[in-house]
């Protein structure tokens, strides 16, 4: 028996990285999955990684999967994601909201339009794809929300600012906390149903991707200071399992939450040791 049998799962950006490693492990666990990215086959982007490949390898060892070219940002696209879902397994009742879009720009040189959009894909999208999941959670009993944060969720404080080097990471760190604050005010919502949950997670290091290491976030996929994919992987695995009452709420990272709950018996490399990673809202 796997933990999500007879689940249905949606996980967006599931053509590399974080997103492929959660929709590797729901479907080992049991779960029917529907990968969604804009990224269908290899050479569609100039990073490594496709919807293709994601959904074969899960079939390969021996789970089910379909892949599903989505752009979250647009609304029209989310919804026809969902009735995809639909159509294909009958409904819904696991979002994983993993599509992500950052640029690293200084503020003062952000183009408006790439702002816009940024949050569009980081918010808007799990917002709309929430928005549409809710009633097949409600219908079905059950449902759970992960939605993937960012430890830059945490603003740097009032200063004095001793580090001066520019990081361009404003914008993603305001569209994580928005999202985290999403998060929070949806599960106080649907906490009613008392079988929904509505969680965040985030790394609680950087986890080595073809995205992050683009952005030179790593050294390479190798990097030792880098926490594993799989970290975040069972992290939403446990928060799409665990009974709504233990989890619905939770703001928390990856390897707190699964030390927590015995998942794991001690962090990896510098683990939560790192700046900020102490941070959860229960």
């Amino acid at each position: 028996m796997g933990k999500l049998d007879g689940r249905v799962a949606i996980v967006t950006g599931a053509s590399r990285g974080i997103g492929e490693e959660i929709a590797k492990l729901f479907a080992a666990e049991g779960a029917k999955v529907v990968c969604a990215a804009r990224t269908l086959n290899e050479g569609d982007h100039s990073l490594e990684g496709s919807l293709a490949r994601t959904v074969e390898r899960i079939k390969a060892a021996g789970g089910e999967a379909i892949a599903v070219t989505a752009d979250v940002s647009d609304e029209a696209s989310c919804l026809a994601l969902v009735e995809k879902a639909r159509q294909t397994y009958g409904f819904v009742d696991i979002l994983v909201n993993n599509a992500a879009l950052n640029y690293y720009i200084p503020t003062a040189d952000y183009p408006t339009n790439r702002w816009i959009r940024s949050f569009a894909v980081n918010v808007h999208g799990p917002f709309i794809l929430s928005k549409a999941v809710i009633p097949d959670m409600i219908r079905t009993g059950r449902g759970a929300i992960v939605n993937i944060s960012s430890g830059s969720a945490i603003g740097p404080g009032r200063g004095p600012y001793e580090d001066k080097t520019v990081k361009g990471g404003v914008m993603y760190g305001a569209t994580k906390a928005a999202l985290e604050r999403f998060t929070q005010g949806l599960a106080q919502e649907l906490a009613q149903h008392g079988t929904i949950a509505v969680t965040a997670v985030s790394p609680s290091q950087v986890v080595p991707t073809p995205g992050t290491v683009f952005h030179k976030l790593v050294s390479g996929i190798d990097d030792p200071r880098g926490e594993p994919p799989e970290y975040m992987a069972k992290a939403a695995l446990l928060l799409a399992s665990e009974p709504a009452e233990k989890v619905n709420g939770r703001v928390t990272y990856s390897q707190q939450i699964l030390k927590e709950f015995g998942w794991i018996e001690k962090a990896a490399g510098r683990g939560v040791d790192t700046p900020g990673s102490g941070y959860s809202q229960v």
